[in-house]
């Protein structure tokens, strides 16, 4: 899936293998303005947030309109938080008692996406982060056995959710190379069942397909395991799933089984009817 930012920001990634990270653009996508990201390993970890209350006049009126589910206007917040209502009490939490701090720290936000809320439990390392603004590029990996260095698996893009110094950080998306998930287009309005494809480069690979939403117990809808392989070859699939109406969905592809059982993966977002 292509997350695209509103500002151009070049990232390189150097990988071991077939690293995840930005896709093709899709004409529908409002975030074309951006090229794809490239992701680089190196071992920087996330530093610890600060959980001291901020100064009352940074965050006055911070939090995003209740009304605006979008963030910045284009982009569909995926995780944590299911919407503003959401991470606005958890600002007013954070407020009072310095709880869960994470949230203000862009790297532990999207490895817990990648390890906790997708499941990929080998994805435990920010391998780097990049920050330009309210976005931030987070290139989460793991170690494989046979090298020192992390492999990165994908590049976590993430936005401010609100303004002020303790806004949380929201997923938004996955800038994709050599694993894209393209279809559905980001933001497109879902149905039962979603087709689902983009392009892959690899050999002998594997790919499943899940739907999920915050606070299910489980996938909504998975589909697995789907033969793939050769140079930005064509995949596609078919995924049944049941989900209440409204809200945003979160759209997930990964391949693995080499070196890991998840060794590259893919995110978009799309809407549900109310």
């Amino acid at each position: 899936m292509r997350v695209l930012a509103v500002r151009t920001l070049p990232l390189l990634i150097v990988l071991g293998m077939g690293v995840a990270g930005c896709g093709d653009p899709r004409p529908a996508d409002p975030r074309q303005a951006e090229p794809p990201a490239t992701a680089t390993s190196s071992n920087p970890s996330p530093a610890t947030p600060s959980t001291a209350a901020p100064d009352p006049a940074e965050t006055a009126d911070a939090s995003p309109d209740p009304g605006e589910s979008l963030i910045a206007g284009h982009y569909h917040p995926l995780w944590p938080f299911a919407g503003p209502a959401e991470a606005a009490a958890w600002r007013r939490a954070h407020q009072a008692d310095g709880r869960e701090a994470w949230h203000l720290d862009a790297g532990r936000t999207a490895v817990a996406f990648s390890r906790d809320y997708l499941g990929f439990t080998e994805i435990d390392q920010a391998v780097k982060v990049v920050k330009d603004g309210e976005h931030a590029r987070v290139h989460v990996g793991y170690r494989a056995e046979e090298g020192p260095e992390p492999l990165v698996a994908a590049v976590v893009h993430l936005m401010r959710y609100g303004k002020g110094k303790d806004a949380p950080w929201e997923v938004v998306g996955t800038d994709d190379t050599s694993l894209t998930l393209t279809r559905p287009a980001y933001g497109a309005s879902a149905s039962s069942p979603l087709t689902v494809g983009g392009r892959i480069t690899g050999v002998d690979e594997s790919i499943r397909v899940q739907v999920l939403h915050p606070g299910a117990d489980g996938p909504l809808g998975e589909r697995c395991c789907l033969s793939a392989g050769g140079e930005k070859a064509a995949w596609t699939a078919k995924v049944d799933f049941t989900a209440q109406p409204g809200g945003t969905l979160t759209v997930v592809a990964s391949t693995g089984g080499h070196v890991a059982t998840v060794e590259r993966f893919a995110v978009t977002g799309v809407t549900l009817p109310s």
